[in-house]
């Protein structure tokens, strides 16, 4: 299914361009606001990752719009829904985690602002900007997370539990920071693979951070289960103070995709052309492009 989508915007874009691309007076203006739509994965570092888990099979989408300021600088806003998780079940033997047995899963939204910075200048117009791009990214965001967990059947909310006898918010800011390739696919649209970091400010991603509690601490049986899961395998409950997770490091994730992004008309919030002239030429259906990305006089 979600392939099927992805296949679908592709060639829903590929045909606006299109139509849009017959028109000289389409292509001579200036677009300089920028739809970028786009999927991939999702990679989780914490407590319950494991070293080399760098490309992890969760998935994101993406939908924001992109503004450039000059010919290199441009400001993005986009809006990320993505999933993360984690399980000591997939830890090896040796790190001692399996006996922990705690695991969890969330759905995942993001918002940031970042500013780009591209390595070679577009050209005097958007459509003469370079066939192939470098760019780099940063700014800040707001994250919301919203650790589950499975017991008995059922999926549980893990922050209202308390498993550590701490109330955390479940929703922090984060820094973006990443590299982009960008690729030129026709005068409006471009193909771009990003990989992105984001640094948090919590080390509750997952629910883990600190250390276990006794569970006649708990003000239910319910959140001293979920806070020691060890007894479900056999494993003797935990004692008092014993280590849960690593407090002095937060957690963090990547982000990697690939997007479209889609060049809109100036005018496309009040009908696009309706009203306005267009120009068809006759002596060719398609436009020439130079190594520069310009069209050949």
């Amino acid at each position: 299914m979600k392939k099927i989508l992805l296949v679908g915007f592709l060639v829903g874009f590929l045909a606006v361009d299109f139509v849009s691309a017959q028109s000289f007076f389409a292509i001579r203006r200036d677009r300089s606001l920028i739809l970028t739509v786009g999927t991939g994965t999702s990679s989780y570092f914490g407590e319950l990752s494991n070293d080399g888990d760098y490309l992890q099979a969760n998935p994101n989408f993406h939908a924001g719009l992109e503004y450039y300021f000059t010919n290199r600088i441009a400001i993005r806003s986009e809006l990320s829904w993505f999933q993360l998780s984690g399980d000591d079940k997939k830890a090896t033997v040796e790190s001692g985690r399996r006996e922990r047995n705690l695991s969890f899963s969330e759905n995942n939204f993001e918002i940031s602002a970042v500013g780009m910075v591209s390595l070679y200048p577009n050209g005097r117009s958007f459509y003469q900007r370079p066939a192939f791009n470098v760019y780099g990214f940063a700014g800040i965001g707001l994250l919301y997370f919203n650790p589950t967990t499975m017991y008995n059947g059922q999926k549980y909310q893990l922050a209202p539990q308390h498993t550590e006898l701490v109330n955390y918010s479940t929703v922090t800011p984060v820094i973006p920071i990443g590299l982009g390739l960008r690729f030129k696919l026709s005068p409006f649209i471009n193909l771009c693979f990003e990989g992105g970091y984001r640094k948090t400010f919590t080390d509750y991603l997952d629910d883990v951070s600190g250390v276990h509690h006794d569970a006649s601490k708990f003000p239910t049986a319910l959140a001293a289960a979920l806070s020691d899961r060890g007894p479900e395998i056999g494993v003797p409950a935990a004692k008092e103070g014993s280590i849960r997770g690593n407090p002095k490091a937060n957690d963090a994730y990547m982000l990697y995709s690939v997007k479209i992004e889609y060049y809109l008309p100036t005018n496309f919030l009040s009908g696009g052309n309706r009203g306005q002239k267009t120009f068809k030429t006759k002596r060719k259906s398609f436009y020439r492009y130079n190594k520069r990305g310009g069209l050949r006089k």
